[in-house]
């Protein structure tokens, strides 16, 4: 589990110079400032967690049990709300403003979004296949192949490759290097892809697993 995490937008990727000279591509996220709205604790709640608020919105946009819950916080509406379970209780007080000066340069990060939405997508696509002949007058180019006997099993087992829903789900990335921290401009520049198409919402967090073959 993570011990620190923030709420981000992401901008957009670019490119940046090491002091070394080498060329990194760059993921910009517009990391914070995120509101503490709900702390959970181990003894009291059974598990440690921190609740974190990103993004304004309008009072009168949101629901009324939310608008109990910020109330109850005292801390005013936010557009995103999301749980982060953390290692322990932590450190994070009702309120407080987390920035982006959480995380510093040379850190790995693990950053969750959705992916973008591709709609219906065949078996090549989704799955990478190959293609069939294109020779001698055959007709399996973009055919999936057998997808099980006719005797036995008599049916198609589940998790069978075919074509269907590509993109719009839930992915992480992992071990990503911070390269630079803007606190100026609550931008956070990590080496690499993030999930997500641009503006779209984030979780940043430090990674708990390290890469292989570290020490």
């Amino acid at each position: 589990m993570a011990t620190k995490g923030l709420l981000a937008k992401k901008i957009g990727m670019t490119q940046v110079f090491t002091e070394k000279g080498e060329l990194l591509p760059v993921t910009v996220l517009e990391a914070g400032p995120c509101t503490v709205v709900g702390v959970r604790a181990v003894q009291k709640d059974g598990y440690g967690a921190v609740q974190l608020g990103f993004g304004t919105v309008k009072e009168k946009l949101v629901t009324k049990p939310q608008a109990g819950h910020y109330k109850k916080a005292g801390v005013a509406p936010h557009r995103h709300l999301r749980e982060i379970r953390l290692k322990g209780d932590g450190n994070f007080e009702l309120g407080q403003a987390l920035k982006v000066d959480l995380f510093k340069a040379g850190e790995l990060v693990d950053v969750t979004g959705t992916s973008k939405g591709k709609g219906f997508s065949g078996q090549h696509k989704r799955h990478h296949f190959g293609r069939g002949p294109v020779t001698h007058g055959s007709h399996n180019i973009k055919q999936p192949g057998s997808i099980g006997s006719s005797s036995t099993p008599s049916r198609v087992y589940k998790g069978m490759r075919m074509a269907g829903q590509l993109g719009n789900a839930q992915r992480t990335t992992i071990h990503l290097k911070v390269v630079r921290v803007d606190v100026d401009r609550n931008l956070l520049l990590v080496n690499g892809d993030v999930p997500g198409h641009k503006n779209s919402v984030v979780l940043v967090r430090d990674s708990v697993r390290q890469p292989k073959g570290a020490k």
